[in-house]
């Protein structure tokens, strides 16, 4: 299986990413051995998880959600602008 995921780190920003070991990815990320733009991050959340078969089809989706604006995607995970 293939995912899609999205974090929110401490300070609101927001990461997307794809995987084939959802949980490995995470706890790398934890662990600031994760993506560069993370490692950086305090306390990273996992907000939103899509899952595929196909790797290609993740790999499009998270390009397509990383040229969302950041009301798409808080809109995509449901976080009304209120919350935030």
């Amino acid at each position: 299986m293939n995912y899609v995921y999205l974090l929110e780190a401490s300070d609101g920003t927001l990461y997307t990413g794809w995987t084939n070991n959802l949980d490995k990815r995470y706890r790398m990320h934890c662990l600031k051995k994760g993506g560069k733009y993370t490692r950086a991050k305090k306390r990273l959340k996992l907000v939103y998880v899509e899952m595929f078969v196909d790797k290609k089809d993740a790999m499009r989706r998270e390009w397509y959600i990383k040229q969302l604006s950041r009301q798409q995607k808080l809109d995509l995970i449901g976080v009304n602008r209120s919350d935030r």
